[in-house]
């Protein structure tokens, strides 16, 4: 049996890393994800503050510690202290910014502002970085945009590497798209 993927949970806010209020954007996360996937897996939880430092050094070590996917809430606006993408794209090697796009494709029917939004995502080491806004109804949205494609992106991204994780989601649900073998 499969050892249950690595999933990196990364919440980006001063105040929450300080413990001034409850971390909401995680929580959305994770509950989300416990509702799509079919296959085990693990969260792997952490706050930090918006600090390109801070940020970049934990997506590095979830990718280091074998997460296959590290998803970021919060810190991804036009404010001085949003710095999510920046901190993302210091650490990967290749930019997907298709699911930027999408994510805003999608905010844009339910929030003008959406093209404030500077969501990216990326590959870091072998894992999937994908940065989220920092609202629950947000995340679910951008989440339920992206996730289809999710699971075959991390195939790729584990090509050749024979104990590679395989995210399977529950098909009543959500469909992962997945090419037909020949």
């Amino acid at each position: 049996m499969t050892a249950p993927a690595r999933i990196g949970i990364l919440t980006v806010s001063d105040r929450a890393s300080r413990g001034e209020y409850a971390d909401e954007g995680g929580p959305a996360i994770r509950a989300y994800l416990a509702e799509v996937l079919a296959s085990p897996w693990q969260p792997h939880e952490r706050i930090v503050p918006d600090d390109v430092e801070a940020i970049a050094a934990a997506i590095h070590e979830f990718a280091a510690e074998g997460c296959c996917l590290v998803v970021t809430t919060g810190g991804t606006g036009p404010a001085p202290r949003d710095v999510t993408p920046e901190a993302t794209e210091r650490v990967c090697t290749k930019l997907l910014p298709g699911f930027g796009e999408r994510m805003r494709q999608v905010s844009l029917a339910h929030v003008p502002t959406a093209i404030l939004s500077r969501q990216t995502a990326g590959i870091c080491g072998t894992a999937l970085v994908v940065n989220l806004p920092g609202r629950p109804k947000s995340i679910r949205e951008c989440l339920e945009a992206v996730f289809p494609a999710i699971p075959y992106c991390i195939d790729l991204v584990h090509t050749g590497i024979p104990t590679a994780p395989r995210l399977e989601t529950r098909p009543d649900r959500l469909v992962a798209f997945r090419p037909r073998s020949p």
